[in-house]
């Protein structure tokens, strides 16, 4: 006789399956996290501050790049096609790497033709940018076709495919000394996982997709566009500011204090990667537990930061100039704000998360642009009032007040879905 023990609880094992997707989501971000804070480390060591200012500006550049393939390419995969058919992901994923290569193609030409325009280390850095644009692209759009299908283990064997490529590159660019040639390294080393990618998920790439796949989703990726943009675009234009206010050295303290809460700045500029996709199956399948999903993955980064943050007030300035070299003493003195900064900003993204998942991108580009204006208005304006650490704490205040306004909009979008009302049937 069955004692009814044997019999599978349905809540549990869909429990289960979420753990599993975000464990693997969060060794990928970590795989991520690590590659990303060795390749700042190594450069800012070997280079000294200037060049290391030079190489944050190419590497804030990326930033902007990536969004922007982000927003046309890969978020709208991940919130349309997770959890669907094989085959109808098969297909969007062909589309989507396509536009992610195509947009990195586009703009890496833009790159190459304006270096030698630029001139001098900044601009030989960006000429090297636009040679690896089209591969760092493709291997992000790798990472999020595995998540939206569900299968963040191969994302996470994609990444450290990258990292184990990075070793040797990285190697060889500390031997000819030079901020391009640690960014064709780095570059290089993601098309070797990109390559990778295309063997992992048997889909080749399909630029021709691009138009149609810019037609079916416009109505999503134009404002994901937007949004995108105004997050690194406002990163951007603080680094700029803060080069020209008190000079490019000032950047690469920024980039040295931001490495040292490295592994929570990787989740945040990825986080849609895990959470957007999750986000939009706990929708369809438990939509009243959205807000609780939400809550929980903004609440964990910003504990998690703070945690961090405080223990980096505990490292001894020997072991800070071992990691960083001459970058560590004027990076020492912006923990605290930058890691109420992260804090801030890690709490927003959860409700970014459930914005994204509700597909109300009217209100996530809203909360968006009024987060990335607070952080430009913090960030330039703190700067001519305090230099460097002045910069940080407006940073700070920014992504508090940004925080807000993203819970804010997440609480009244989330009411809409509720009480969606019933349309009045009239008769004539």
């Amino acid at each position: 006789m069955s004692t009814g023990k044997e019999t599978t609880n349905p809540a549990r094992s869909a429990r289960r399956a979420v753990a599993g997707r975000l464990s693997w989501g969060l060794a990928d971000q970590a795989a991520s996290s690590l590659s990303n804070f060795a390749v700042g480390i190594y450069v800012a060591r070997s280079l000294g501050l200037t060049a290391f200012g030079v190489f944050s500006l190419a590497w804030v550049t990326y930033g902007v790049v990536l969004n922007v393939s982000r927003g046309l390419a890969t978020d709208p995969l991940v919130v349309r096609f997770s959890g669907v058919p094989e085959a109808s992901w098969r297909q969007a994923v062909a589309q989507s790497s396509g536009t992610a290569l195509l947009v990195g193609a586009g703009i890496g030409t833009v790159c190459l033709v304006t270096g030698p325009v630029i001139g001098g280390r900044v601009g030989a850095a960006f000429a090297g940018l636009g040679v690896v644009l089209p591969g760092l692209l493709l291997q992000d759009a790798w990472r999020y076709a595995f998540f939206a299908a569900g299968t963040g283990r191969k994302a996470f064997v994609n990444d450290v495919v990258w990292g184990v490529a990075l070793v040797p590159a990285m190697v060889v660019a500390a031997q000819v000394g030079t901020v391009t040639a640690f960014l064709l390294a780095w570059g290089g080393s993601a098309a070797v996982a990109a390559g990778y990618g295309c063997f992992q998920s048997g889909i080749r790439p399909r630029p021709a997709g691009a138009r149609e796949w810019h037609r079916d989703h416009r109505d999503l990726g134009y404002r994901y566009l937007v949004e995108n943009v105004g997050v690194s675009g406002s990163s951007q234009l603080r680094a700029y500011g803060l080069g020209a206010i008190v000079g490019v050295g000032a950047v690469g303290v920024i980039r040295g204090a931001e490495l040292l809460l490295g592994p929570f700045l990787a989740v945040l500029m990825g986080l849609s990667l895990v959470t957007v996709a999750e986000a939009a199956r706990v929708l369809r399948q438990a939509p009243r537990r959205l807000g609780a999903f939400c809550l929980l993955l903004g609440g964990g980064q910003a504990v998690g930061a703070l945690l961090w943050g405080g223990a980096l007030l505990l490292v001894p300035d020997r072991l800070g100039e071992f990691v960083l070299g001459d970058v560590w003493p004027a990076a020492s003195e912006l923990i605290v704000p930058v890691t109420l900064g992260v804090a801030g900003a890690g709490l927003g993204t959860g409700a970014a998360a459930g914005l994204r998942a509700l597909a109300a991108a009217r209100r996530s580009l809203r909360c968006q642009l009024f987060a990335s204006a607070c952080y430009v208005v913090g960030g330039i304006g703190g700067a001519v009032v305090a230099g460097t650490i002045g910069s940080a704490w407006g940073v700070a205040a920014a992504a508090a007040c940004g925080s807000a306004v993203w819970w804010l909009q997440l609480r009244s979008a989330l009411r809409e879905h509720h009480h969606i009302p019933v349309p009045e049937v009239r008769t004539p």
